[in-house]
């Protein structure tokens, strides 16, 4: 619970996720410091006897129906053989309601993107999209070339029906090229960002507006001559919230929030005191730090030319929409 910020633990009769319900404990069933954390969960645990439970044939409506009629915080759904399918909380209901346009699939599970490169995609594409990945994004720091041509075919070819994204460029006719190659969109942004350094260690790139405005006007041609619209994202240089407006009026249809999104807890990076205040790591993919030397194929377990440097960003507490 310290580790995830979770107030409800299901027990499992082996440990894992869909082991047998043996009960639930939460932060009311115990406190760090009157009771010792060394002794078995099952002391302090509502046991699965004295929960309400449903069964594997109901649905999210009649379970969120059920959370109110019977003034529950939670309620666990279980197959026919008492294994945990999922937990439905009256928080979820409430966020739901909240955030009326989030991203959800069907199930209303958020959904997740996932960045492959054109080394060994063919690998990890079926790996991904058994994961449950619902859009992909070829993610390079110059997307204009026939390697990523021949990716974005490739997986055309053999999953049309997922969402997959090229990138980066910076001008309309490396846009015009990877749309012909098959992008559902088009990541637009070489050196603009903050703790990238493609401009200085290959002296390439473009001032970011510059290169918004070029691509935009090739993604509006694009459409009046084949009649598909091909949505830009604009990636760099985001760092306040004026930002994401100026680029959405330059034509980008979304935005890459790296850095914006790194000053927040949700974030991966830790938070460090510092004496100005506490900041949060962040770091470019294309640095030594992230080891994603897989990405960039350049022989070797590590990185031998880096165009990502790591560094903070200042702390900004809990992200909430």
């Amino acid at each position: 619970m310290r580790r995830t910020g979770h107030s409800t633990a299901a027990v499992t009769d082996d440990g894992t996720a869909n082991g047998r319900l043996l009960g639930l404990v939460t932060s009311w069933d115990f406190h760090p410091q009157r009771h010792g954390l060394d002794g078995p969960v099952s002391g302090r645990m509502t046991a699965v006897a004295d929960l309400a439970l449903a069964g594997p044939d109901i649905t999210l409506s009649e379970a969120n129906a059920r959370l109110w009629d019977e003034r529950l915080d939670c309620l666990p759904v279980l197959d026919d053989g008492g294994r945990l399918q999922h937990l439905v909380f009256r928080s979820d209901y409430a966020d739901n309601k909240r955030f009326p346009n989030q991203l959800v699939d069907a199930a209303k599970r958020l959904r997740v993107g996932a960045g492959i490169n054109t080394h060994d995609y063919q690998e990890r594409v079926p790996a991904l999209l058994e994961a449950g990945a619902d859009a992909l994004c070829f993610d390079s720091s110059d997307g204009y070339s026939d390697w990523q041509a021949q990716a974005l075919n490739w997986v055309k070819k053999h999953y049309p029906e997922i969402p997959v994204g090229g990138g980066n460029v910076v001008d309309g006719e490396a846009f015009t090229f990877l749309a012909e190659a098959g992008a559902d969109f088009v990541k637009v942004g070489v050196g603009g960002g903050s703790i990238c350094i493609t401009r200085d260690q290959k002296g390439i790139g473009r001032g970011q507006a510059s290169a918004v405005l070029d691509v935009a006007a090739a993604r509006d041609a694009f459409c009046g001559r084949t009649g598909e619209y091909v949505p830009i994202c604009s990636d760099g240089g985001l760092v306040h919230d004026y930002h994401v407006a100026l680029a959405l009026a330059m034509g980008a249809d979304f935005v890459m929030m790296g850095r914006y999104s790194a000053r927040f807890d949700q974030a991966a990076g830790a938070k460090l005191p510092t004496r100005d205040g506490f900041v949060k790591e962040y770091w470019g993919e294309g640095s030594n730090r992230a080891r994603n030397w897989q990405c960039y194929g350049q022989g070797g377990q590590a990185l031998v030319f880096e165009e990502g440097v790591d560094g903070y960003v200042p702390y900004a507490g809990k992200n909430s929409p």
